[in-house]
């Protein structure tokens, strides 16, 4: 005799995919990629998410291209040194 939880069909769980995940993703493939070269641990989505929790999705996209844009004219690495330049919060003086 089956067991009764054979014949009950599961629900389908539905992937949420969205632009933020999207972009996410590219970042984490870009970024990924010179991380392994450079013997460093790749990044998870987890922690990208932390890197980018108080930007907006709209200036995602502006650092999509303005990172695309330095590796087009710099090269591989250009897209990372851009990436952390423009995430990293700006030191605060106490003035």
């Amino acid at each position: 005799m089956e067991h009764i939880g054979s014949h009950i069909r599961q629900p389908v769980k539905k992937l949420k995919i969205t632009e933020r995940g999207e972009l996410m993703e590219y970042f984490l493939q870009k970024l990924n990629a010179g991380r392994v070269q450079d013997g460093l641990a790749p990044m998870t989505m987890g922690r990208m998410g932390r890197v980018l929790v108080a930007i907006p999705t709209k200036d995602l996209y502006f650092l999509k291209s303005v990172c695309d844009d330095a590796q087009k004219r710099n090269g591989p690495s250009a897209f990372s040194k851009k990436f952390w330049w423009e995430v990293k919060p700006k030191a605060q003086t106490n003035d």
